[in-house]
């Protein structure tokens, strides 16, 4: 596979380099799930922070291959990850660049590629990876002004913005709160296709509508439903539920749907 093979001359480029502590890789490496589709996920340790200078970023990354363009993550919520895309082959890249007392911090255990003295080994053992899981409160304390949002935009007749809303709540609701009911990791719709039930995948496309004004009232509603059916599978009894708020915003979602 060429992501083994970039990161096999990753690791051969980057072992000299004083200022390197290590090499990981993570992602789908992890579970063997590396396939043509793949992009490589690897994190790169070293002594002194380089995530707070993008021009020594790129120069790192610029080492390890035909580079072609990178950007940093700012858009996913981690301007420590340079996104990179190479040439020869053409693949997707990503470096994480931290120290080793940010390596300490993971979402999963990644593979140890370079180690110098053992000190990525010995910080995987004095720390635990922390898969971050949505917060039900924070979900439903939004959600149905959420709704309402989508209904303004139905109603005013912003039809492509509402329709663009739909996978929003794919993204940061129904996909996560689907993949934990089917013991997966909640990672958006990543993977939904094959790590959700035939049922529970059924469900989710009932909330793919098409550009007509009757299939957003529709698949809105549907979201409605598959978000109350979740909400009492998942979530606990602390969770406060917004009755009040739940209550009127379905008035609101009747009168725009009896709108001619």
């Amino acid at each position: 596979m060429i992501q083994r093979e970039f990161a096999d001359k990753a690791k051969t480029i980057l072992e000299p380099d004083d200022k390197v502590i290590g090499l990981a890789v993570a992602g789908s490496w992890l579970t063997n799930e590396i396939d043509e589709f793949s992009d490589l996920d690897l994190i790169l340790v070293t002594e002194q922070k380089i995530s707070n200078d993008k021009n020594l970023m790129l120069d790192y990354a610029k080492r390890l291959g035909n580079f072609l363009s990178g950007f940093t993550g700012e858009h996913v919520g981690e301007p420590r990850v340079l996104i990179c895309l190479y040439d020869n082959p053409l693949l997707h890249v990503d470096i994480k660049f931290v120290t080793l007392d940010e390596f300490h911090s993971r979402i999963e255990t990644p593979k140890l590629l370079i180690d110098k003295n053992g000190q990525l080994e010995k910080a995987i053992s004095n720390s635990q990876a922390k898969f971050p899981y949505p917060d039900y409160q924070w979900i439903e304390d939004r959600f149905w002004t959420w709704i309402h949002y989508a209904l303004l935009k139905i109603g005013r007749g912003e039809y492509l913005e509402a329709y663009d809303f739909m996978g929003f709540l794919r993204m940061v609701v129904f996909g996560p709160l689907l993949l934990i009911k089917n013991d997966n990791l909640p990672r958006g719709v990543r993977k939904v296709e094959t790590e959700l039930g035939s049922k529970d995948f059924e469900k989710l496309k009932l909330t793919i509508p098409t550009y007509d004004r009757q299939s957003l009232l529709d698949s809105l509603r549907n979201a409605v439903s598959l978000y109350r059916q979740l909400r009492i599978e998942l979530f606990e009894e602390k969770v406060n539920l917004q009755k009040n708020t739940e209550n009127k915003v379905m008035t609101y979602f009747d009168s725009i749907e009896n709108r001619k």
